[in-house]
């Protein structure tokens, strides 16, 4: 807003006076550009903090970081480090490895998070590339790796479904020196930058315990899906082991069975439901440790039995829609977008900003769905 020499701008509410602009054109699109103690005046802090949050220059708390980038979204103020860079004509891209983003998937709704890096000042220059890869075939992410490869990436998000094929890869870009982040699950790594995902193991203890309520059952059983031909990909083998100690520990004489099936064989998963509970018509508790629990609910629904109870994992449409129904009891879920999102922002601001994660591992909140709160999620 304009009036007698001044501009103004509103910011969270307030109308605050910017500048003083002299009348010539050239000097007025001089002044109109603001400044760092433009952000200072209308954030009330320092112009110190100002510049430390602009360049990485020393710690500061959340309210003042969020503040400041507050600021800059209204004002489309850009720091030096932005322009010189795109003066520089330096340019950058960045890789993420993770499994196809088949409609309706886990990782459909993680690849949503994309391109939403938290400052998208930061994207300027900067290429997110997807490289996806089938989950069920370690192949396939040799494939997905020689491409990135080819794109010579400057950071990389990586989900490590293969551990083995995982490791090799962070072994390369570590003697590289490419920064890159795990998301949703992790390997033993001596070099990732960030972490960004459930705690695994604490995600299967709790599983345990929303399973069981803490009181004493005879039997489990624990529902797996086939991955890959030979058994690499495992990506929740940390939420079982959490899973497996809380039962010891709670329900120590609590029989543990496990059943595999294929998801996409819809007849193969009704006949071995029906051999599994022709044998064992006792037990209650059902528990999947992946996205997947939806492929039961057609069983489920088939067969009703009172006091059974089923827990899952992940906010998938198909899962919602099966504990809307009471098929599913709980489930326990995330926003893998927002680790995503998460994880892209890390790696600009270590690739632009020179800036490293305030934290290492970064675990993400543990929701707890019922069919009477899950319409508010």
């Amino acid at each position: 807003m304009h009036g007698n020499g001044k501009i103004f701008v509103n910011v969270h509410g307030k109308t605050v006076k910017l500048l003083n602009f002299a009348k010539t054109d050239s000097r007025m699109a001089q002044a109109e550009k603001p400044t760092i103690m433009d952000i200072a005046r209308i954030t009330g802090l320092s112009k110190g903090t100002v510049d430390r949050v602009l360049h990485n220059r020393g710690e500061v708390s959340k309210k003042s970081y969020e503040a400041v980038m507050n600021a800059i979204s209204e004002l489309g103020y850009e720091p030096n480090v932005y322009a010189s860079m795109l003066a520089r004509g330096t340019s950058h891209s960045i890789a993420v490895f993770m499994p196809q983003d088949v409609p309706g998937s886990f990782w459909d709704l993680a690849a949503a998070g994309i391109d939403k890096p938290r400052d998208p000042l930061l994207t300027k220059g900067v290429t997110i590339k997807h490289f996806g890869y089938d989950p069920t075939d370690e192949d396939s992410l040799q494939v997905a790796a020689q491409r990135a490869r080819e794109s010579k990436p400057s950071g990389v998000v990586i989900a490590p479904m293969f551990r083995s094929s995982t490791a090799v890869i962070t072994e390369e870009l570590r003697g590289l020196g490419i920064p890159y982040v795990f998301i949703d699950s992790k390997i033993d790594d001596p070099g990732y930058l960030a972490y960004f995902g459930m705690p695994m193991y604490r995600s299967g203890y709790l599983c345990a315990d929303q399973l069981t309520g803490g009181r004493h059952v005879d039997g489990v059983l624990v529902v797996r899906i086939q991955r890959d031909v030979n058994r690499k990909s495992d990506p929740t083998i940390n939420r079982r082991a959490g899973f497996m100690d809380y039962i010891h520990e709670h329900c120590p004489d609590c029989v543990i069975h496990s059943l595999l099936i294929n998801p996409a064989d819809t007849q193969g998963i009704e006949k071995a439901m029906d051999e599994f509970f022709d044998a064992h018509p006792e037990i209650r508790h059902i528990a999947m440790f992946n996205s997947r629990v939806n492929v039961l609910a057609p069983w489920l629904e088939k067969h009703p039995q009172r006091g059974r109870r089923v827990v899952g994992f992940d906010n998938l449409e198909a899962n919602m829609q099966a504990l809307s129904r009471g098929t599913v009891s709980v489930l326990i879920c995330q926003h893998p977008d927002e680790q995503v999102s998460l994880a892209v922002q890390a790696l600009l601001e270590r690739i632009v900003l020179g800036k490293h994660p305030a934290r290492r591992d970064n675990f993400m909140h543990m929701d707890i769905l019922t069919r009477y709160n899950v319409d508010f999620y």
